[in-house]
This record gives C-alpha cells, sequence and structure tokens, in this order.
C-alpha cells in the first residue's frame, strides 16, 4: 500500500470504523477519506445487476420475474451468482430494516471508458480494437469465435447513467427493473457494424469450434418504458463515439 495513497474507511466514528483510522494513521497513511453519514448515507444507494443474472434459457425476451428459475450460464457463473448475492441482499435489507435501496439490470454496455483489453474485454470493445489492429496491419481476415449467430443487446454507458438518475429519482420498488433497448442483433451483425465503423475491408470468417455462450440475452424493458424512460443513443452512433474515444485514449488504455 502507497502511504501516499487516499483511503476511504467507511463508518470511520464506529468501534472497527475509529481504530482503523487510528492504526493507518499510526502507520504513516494521512490522506484518509472520512465523511459522516451526513454527508455521505452508504444506506441510500443504487444497485446494479446485469442481464448475465439471468437463466442460460430463459424465455426471451427476459422478464425481471424469470429471475433464478433456471441454471446460469456456466462461463459466467461466479459472476452472475455474486451480483444476485448482492441484489437479494438489498430486497433483505429493505424488508428488515427499510434499506432504501433499488435494484437495476443493465443489459450488455458499451461506450467511453470501456475495457479494451486483449485479455479480458467483453465483445463490443473487444471487437471494436480487433477490427482496428487488423486495419493497422493490413490483415486479410479477423477470426471470431463461435458461429456469429447469438444474438446479444447492448446499451450505451450514459444512456445507462440517464437511467439510473432517472431511476432514483422516479423508482422505488424491491423488485429489480431491467434497463436495456429492447431489441438486440447477431453477433455477425454487429461484426458487420463495427468493421464499417472502423474501415476494415477484409473478410470476417467465424471459428464454430469455439463456443457461442447463451443463445440470446435480450431484456424485457416494458416495466422501465411505461415509467416514461426510453434510450437515445442508436447502436451505430455509440459506436462510433466509442471508437473516437478508443483513438483519443489508446496510448492510456491497458493491453
Amino acid at each position: 500500500m502507497n502511504p501516499a495513497a487516499s483511503i476511504f474507511v467507511a463508518g470511520h466514528r464506529g468501534l472497527v470504523g475509529s481504530a482503523l483510522v487510528r492504526r493507518l494513521r499510526a502507520a504513516g497513511f494521512q490522506k484518509l477519506l472520512l465523511r459522516e453519514r451526513a454527508e455521505l448515507d452508504l444506506t441510500d444507494l443504487l444497485f446494479l445487476g446485469s442481464s448475465c443474472i439471468y437463466p442460460r434459457l430463459a424465455p426471451q425476451p427476459m422478464r425481471e420475474d424469470h429471475l433464478l428459475t433456471g441454471p446460469l450460464e456456466p462461463t459466467n457463473e461466479p459472476y452472475a451468482i455474486a451480483k444476485i448475492a448482492g441484489l437479494k441482499m438489498c430486497q433483505a435489507y429493505r424488508k428488515q430494516y427499510g434499506f432504501d435501496a433499488i435494484c437495476a439490470m443493465p443489459t450488455n454496455l458499451y461506450g467511453p471508458g470501456d475495457n479494451f483489453s486483449d485479455h479480458d474485454a467483453h465483445v463490443l470493445p473487444a471487437l471494436l480494437r480487433r477490427f482496428h489492429e487488423a486495419k493497422e496491419s493490413g490483415a486479410p481476415e479477423v477470426v471470431l469465435w463461435g458461429s456469429g449467430q447469438p444474438r446479444r443487446e447492448f446499451l450505451y454507458v450514459d444512456d445507462l447513467a440517464d437511467a439510473c438518475l432517472f431511476l432514483l429519482q422516479r423508482y422505488q420498488d424491491e423488485q429489480p427493473i431491467n434497463v436495456g433497448w429492447g431489441r438486440d442483433l447477431t453477433i455477425a451483425e454487429l461484426a458487420e457494424t463495427i468493421a464499417r465503423t472502423v474501415g476494415f475491408s477484409g473478410r470476417t470468417r467465424y471459428d464454430p469450434s469455439k463456443p457461442d455462450g447463451t443463445p440470446r440475452k435480450l431484456l424485457d424493458t416494458s416495466r422501465l418504458t411505461a415509467l416514461g424512460w426510453s434510450p437515445r443513443t442508436e447502436l451505430a452512433v455509440g459506436i462510433r463515439t466509442t471508437y473516437e474515444w478508443f483513438l483519443n485514449n489508446r496510448a492510456q488504455l491497458r493491453t
């Protein structure tokens, strides 16, 4: 730990929190971030789930009541279980203590600030980087995992931020609420859109020996739509904006 680092200590006036403050200061950590509940109330929050926590073969589009009705996708089961645990914690705290929390379930997100790493990026930023590098190197083709036929839904991250503020101001219920477009496309269609945006003119080939993952993940967003919110950023526009951000920031990105 860097002694010059800023460290936030939650509950710093309580038994354990105050002891931590004393010990950190004695060890030379002086940049402690300490806030009273009146300044920073961590019991009044928004918890974000994910469309990944729905069953692998849930009916499409997926409604909020499809949660925990079937097995999860094995490739992201640990992540899904962690998100489900957080959601259930919020619901239990609300019932027992009046804990003021709501749970929003966003679909696949993308946009400025995304992770473009070769090792652990999600599909959209990963494809942006791969097509960009193929264009720069003059590669004749890009090989993608799977068949290209699984269907996915994508939401621009600034639209999610807008939805979060909307829900914080207008939603008060223990049931989670989906946040998405309510429409999807195949991975092959996504790849074609990205290739056009990047300006890659080579071939796109699919390797069906590699896994496809969940066949389809589309959220039913009718509850959120009924409240009066809908996304604004069309996919092609969002991909173009994200690519511009990538070009302007790639020197600082993780590899």
